[in-house]
């Protein structure tokens, strides 16, 4: 969706809305049994204007997913993050506010898309690709990922075991 904000003043922005609805009912025409989980941007983390722009967005998706892929990521691993709206209750009992909270989330295909996917690389000519140096080196890109999460964990556990963090029972299940 074209989007622009005003460099000085981030609170000013502009999101085409005649385009949205264009595309959205177009959408509806050609994928009548699919349905609008969310929305997505780039870049790395939250930005203020995110959350007015989830509240535009829930008109066509009343509880929209918002997704930030890095196009630039620096670990290894899935560079995309996703967030759902919550409502936000004070305790001093201003009015309650909209904040994003972390979802979990992974990336799949459909059986047919791994197929088509499969054909493409099929096509492809590369001499490197059954190499034992090319398996050697993605095993150990591989176990770099899983060191990193684990190392992820281990820190995790640490802060909880010694009281800086409180226990989030809804990470161990």
């Amino acid at each position: 969706v074209p989007f622009d904000e005003d460099d000085k003043d981030k609170s000013v922005w502009f999101l085409d809305h005649d385009y949205l609805e264009n595309m959205y009912g177009m959408f509806k025409k050609v994928n009548a049994r699919e349905k609008v989980v969310g929305w997505y941007h780039t870049g790395p983390k939250l930005h203020q204007n995110d959350v007015a722009i989830n509240e535009l967005i829930r008109r066509y998706c009343p509880n929209s997913v918002l997704v930030i892929i890095d196009a630039k990521p620096k670990d290894l691993g899935l560079p995309t993050e996703a967030y759902q709206a919550v409502e936000e209750v004070h305790d001093d009992g201003s009015p309650t506010t909209r904040t994003f909270e972390h979802v979990p989330s992974e990336i799949g295909a459909e059986e047919a898309e791994e197929v088509g996917v499969e054909h493409l690389l099929r096509d492809i000519k590369d001499t490197t690709v059954g190499s034992l140096s090319q398996r050697v080196t993605n095993q150990l890109l591989g176990l770099k990922g899983l060191h990193s999460q684990l190392s992820e964990i281990r820190d995790y556990l640490m802060q909880v075991g010694d009281g800086s963090l409180p226990m989030n029972h809804q990470i161990i299940y």
